[in-house]
């Protein structure tokens, strides 16, 4: 994990309300509109331009590939270079989580907390969802980071 940043972090419950204002987003591949469509990406890209403002750089065409490996973590690389890393047993209500969908893999699903047993995220085929934190994902997630404060 990167070394601690003393930047302040977002309001959590204001990141949740966002979260959920996306809900029922239909899933669309590399999307990033409320409402219209987006991937759990840009999901993620939809909240920090709300909670934050502009985004910082481009995001790079991906693939859709949950099995991918590679020598490099290019989604968790991206997220360090905007939001504050937190160790993942720190990682509450708020907290933007990076999940590796098979082991071996690169992490390349985003999803974000809004309870302890709880996350939001863009899924295929469900569009912006809500649904339990089951040990199942929980033992996916890869990497935390709090959204900075505006």
């Amino acid at each position: 994990m990167a070394s601690r940043c003393t930047r302040a972090t977002a309001d959590p419950t204001r990141v949740i309300a966002i979260a959920r204002s996306w809900l029922g987003t239909p899933y669309h591949d590399q999307a990033s509109l409320r409402g219209v469509g987006c991937d759990c990406l840009g999901l993620a890209r939809g909240i920090w331009r709300e909670m934050v403002g502009p985004e910082p750089f481009p995001i790079p065409a991906y693939s859709r590939d949950w099995g991918e490996t590679g020598p490099r973590e290019v989604l968790a690389e991206g997220a360090r270079r905007m939001m504050i890393e937190v160790p993942i047993a720190e990682a509450g209500p708020g907290a933007l989580v990076l999940f590796r969908m098979k082991p071996r893999a690169i992490a390349k699903h985003v999803g974000i907390l809004t309870a302890p047993g709880s996350f939001l995220h863009a899924y295929e085929r469900l569009g912006v969802i809500e649904e339990p934190l089951t040990h199942s994902w929980r033992r996916r997630i890869a990497f935390a980071f709090k959204f900075p404060q505006r």
